[in-house]
Parts: C-alpha cells; structure tokens; sequence
C-alpha cells in the first residue's frame, strides 16, 4: 500500500510500526454547532481507509478526539445560556447522531480534552523544562525559535511564517509564530489548577496529549482535512517532538477541501450546510457516496446536482443488490458456461478493487469497479435464466466490495409485512384469471404504499420507492 504523506509530498510505502497493527489518529469536532458537509468528509475518508485496513487483516487502534473546551464553546455557552459543559454535551450527542447516519463507526477510543488535563500539564511542564516554552503573566506558550524544524509540515520557513503572522490584541509574546500551550482563567470561564495557576489548555496541546496516552510517542498515521495542516498539524508537531525527542507521526494523511462556489466552506465565512440540513435534504447515505466517489486530496464543490447524482449512483446500487437478492431466492439450480466463467472472474473485480485502494486509496477507482461488477452482472441475468449460484456468488462478490467502503449499510429492503404479502398474491391470482382491472388495482395501491412491482420469468420481484 502507498500514501501520500503530506510531509514528504510524496506517495510512500506504508509499513506500520509494528506488523500487522495501524495507530491511527483523527482530529475530531470542537463541539459547539453542527457539524457541517466539510467536516464529514475526514470523517467518512478515514472511516472507510480504517475499514481496508481492517480488510487487509490489520489490527486498527483508531482515536478521534472531542474538543470540549475551547473560546468557541464558551462563546456558545453565552448565547445559548448554558454552561460549556453542558454546550459540549449537546453537541457531542449531535455529533455523534450525524456520524453514525453518515455510517461512520465510533472510534476505538474518543477521548475528551477535559479528561486529559493531567496529560497535558506534564507535556507543557516539559517543554518549559527543556525551553521550549515560556511563561507570561498566566499564559504559557510554545517558543518557536528554539524548534528549528518548526514549518516543516505546511513547507515554509519560520520567516514567511512570521511575516504571515498575527498577533491577538490580548497576547503578549516573545514572538508572533509562538502560540498558547495555556490560558489563564478569565471571569466566568472553566478552569483547572495548574503549576501556572487556574487556566485551561490551548486548542493545540490536547492531540498531543490524547495521542501520546492512547497511541504512543510515535504513531503510523495522523489525518485530517488540508485546513489543520497549519497551524494545528504543525504545533502539534512542534510540541510531541519537542518534548519527547523523536518522530510524532510517520505518515500524515490530509483530504482536500469541500467549496461552494469555488470558496472553501467554512463556518467562518457563512458558506456552509450541515450534515443534518444535507441529510435531511438527500439522505445520509447520498452523503457518504458523494464523498467517496472523488478521490481524497482532489477538491470537492458541493451542490444539490452533486448530491443528486450521487443518490442516482446509489440506488443503481441498491438496484442491483435487490436484484442479486431475489434470484438467490427464486433463480435456477441449473449453472450455465457464461456464468462459470464469470464467477471464475470475481477475483479479477477483487484484486482491482483492491489495487485502487492501496494506490493513495483512491476510492474513485474502487467505486468504479463496484459499477464495472454491477454491469457485467446485470448484463450475464438479463441474457439468460440465471442459477443461484450465479446470484449468490455475485452478491458475496458486491457486498464484501460496497462493505469495505461502508456502503449501503442502511438496509432500506426489509421484509415485506403480511398486508403487503397478500396484496401481492392477490394480484398473482387476479393475473392468472386474466382479471387485468383487479391486477391493475391492487398494483396501483401497492405503489400508493410505496411498493413498486416488476415481473420477471423467476416471479415478481418488488422495491420499495
């Protein structure tokens, strides 16, 4: 498998730390809004390469964290009228909502900044220790100049670095490029006792801290959207190998940007919809396909055509699936030399499915194999009376492929309730004694249920629409 690594600007060999076990570590919301369609995509990305991994026989230690203590939840917490506990925990819960709409599994661990105070005031201890950083007044910063690889990740040097710096009207530096390891407690804020006084943590340090606990001083691979490459990929570096003296992170994996009219969405700006307006508008599953039908780094623009297509995607998808379905249930025993040959041929869609995949994991290529399955499938059913074993061999084939990438995992088929059952008897019945009205009839009501009908030589096959 090659990856990109965001550090070396190149596609490199993965090879893990330790044979067979991936360390993987996301950064998660910083929990005060909605999450919103930008945010989803490291989130279903880093989903589905934790799913090949797995695929491919690793053991995956998979940490995401929450930021539940930040100026944005404070602010929020003012507006809303309650506290920053209780505005990280409401929005932590519709995080997770959004998340597991989008089909994206919890991680092994996720950690809470607030729970790992301890771990961070002894990172920060020891960066002071070794003058990496400085006290002022109840702050403590990060000192730059005395971390001469400082930039190595976005590749600039600290001079264009400082030329593009600012600093806020409240801080008070040694240098514009150093930034907050700590805040000391303001009125009204939640703090925590520290060697430098009542305070909380900076947004930088917790990953540090939260990786080091669940992952190690060195992990295989860091991810997150190209926005986090500066400054937060980059402090965090500063600060895990500032303190601990060797390489942080091996392979850093960045996806690219979702933009509406050509300008990144951002909560900032005002150019966003969450993923609850989008999946209220086109379903959580359309959301996740449109993500995986471009590759990674490549830029995204949203828009409802998009997300139009990829629902039009999908339910080719689901289509064939159903399809598969019910001639397992009704096909023939009988095994034609077409279908031999083309059950033969499933470790051809397996292997390029999988060549994709470990090619930067470029799910756009995987995906179109899924369709090149579907096609060839579709075409070999509708040229002959196909067997069971035809139907049963293409389904293992579409469900192991659409499963690494979490695909259709919202079974939307069901079972069919007993009305529903007899409704379709009595128009079987209705059918042989060539009462076409009545057949008419119960099809009509059928579909008013949201029941569509297709006959075929091996019985009715139905969906719902």
């Amino acid at each position: 498998m090659k990856l990109y690594n965001t550090m070396t600007m190149k596609k490199e060999e993965f090879i893990p730390l330790e044979p067979g076990k991936v360390k993987m570590y996301v950064c998660g919301p910083t929990v005060y809004n909605f999450i919103h369609v930008g945010n989803a995509r490291p989130l279903i990305i880093f989903d589905a390469l934790r799913r090949f991994f797995e695929y491919m026989g690793y053991e995956v230690a998979f940490v995401q964290n929450f930021t539940d203590v930040d100026d944005k939840i404070i602010n929020r917490a003012a507006e809303e009228g309650l506290s920053g506990a209780e505005i990280a925990e409401k929005y932590t819960a519709e995080y997770i909502t959004d998340a597991h709409g989008l089909g994206v599994r919890d991680a092994t661990f996720h950690p809470k900044a607030t729970d790992n105070i301890l771990g961070i005031i002894e990172i920060i201890s020891e960066l002071i220790a070794k003058g990496l950083a400085y006290r002022m007044d109840d702050d403590v910063y990060f000192r730059t100049s005395n971390f001469p690889e400082y930039g190595k990740l976005s590749h600039q040097n600290i001079e264009e670095l400082v030329a593009g710096a600012r600093i806020g009207v409240s801080e008070i530096k040694e240098n514009p490029m150093d930034f907050a390891l700590w805040k000391g407690a303001k009125p009204g804020e939640p703090y925590w006792d520290s060697p430098w006084g009542k305070g909380r943590p900076g947004w930088h340090i917790e990953c540090s801290a939260m990786a080091k606990r669940y992952l190690g001083e060195t992990i295989d691979i860091h991810c997150g959207g190209q926005d986090l490459i500066f400054p937060h990929h980059e402090n965090e570096i500063a600060q895990s190998e500032g303190c601990h003296g060797k390489q942080f992170v091996r392979y850093w994996l960045h996806n690219g940007f979702i933009s509406i009219d050509s300008k990144k969405m951002s909560k900032s700006l005002g150019n966003f919809f969450t993923v609850r307006e989008a999946a209220e508008a086109y379903g959580y599953e359309n959301i996740r396909m449109f993500m995986l039908m471009s590759h990674y780094r490549s830029p995204l623009n949203y828009s409802g055509d998009i997300l139009l297509q990829a629902k039009s995607a999908l339910e080719r998808l689901k289509t064939a699936k159903g399809t598969l379905e019910f001639l397992l249930k009704n096909g023939g025993d009988a095994i034609s030399g077409g279908e031999e040959e083309f059950m033969l041929s499933l470790s051809k869609y397996r292997e390029r499915f999988v060549d994709s995949l470990n090619d930067d994991f470029n799910t756009a290529d995987a995906v179109a194999v899924i369709f090149e399955l579907v096609r060839d499938s579709n075409l070999l059913a509708a040229a002959q009376a196909p067997s069971k074993a035809f139907a049963r061999a293409a389904l293992d084939a579409f469900n192991e492929l659409t499963g690494i990438l979490g695909l259709l995992y919202a079974d939307e088929s069901g079972s069919i309730d007993d009305d529903i059952e007899a409704l379709i008897a009595a128009r079987q019945t209705a059918r042989a004694e060539k009462n076409w009205a009545e057949a008419d009839r119960i099809r009509d009501k059928l579909a008013d249920m949201g029941i569509s009908l297709e006959d075929t030589p091996q019985g009715v096959k139905w969906k719902k629409i």
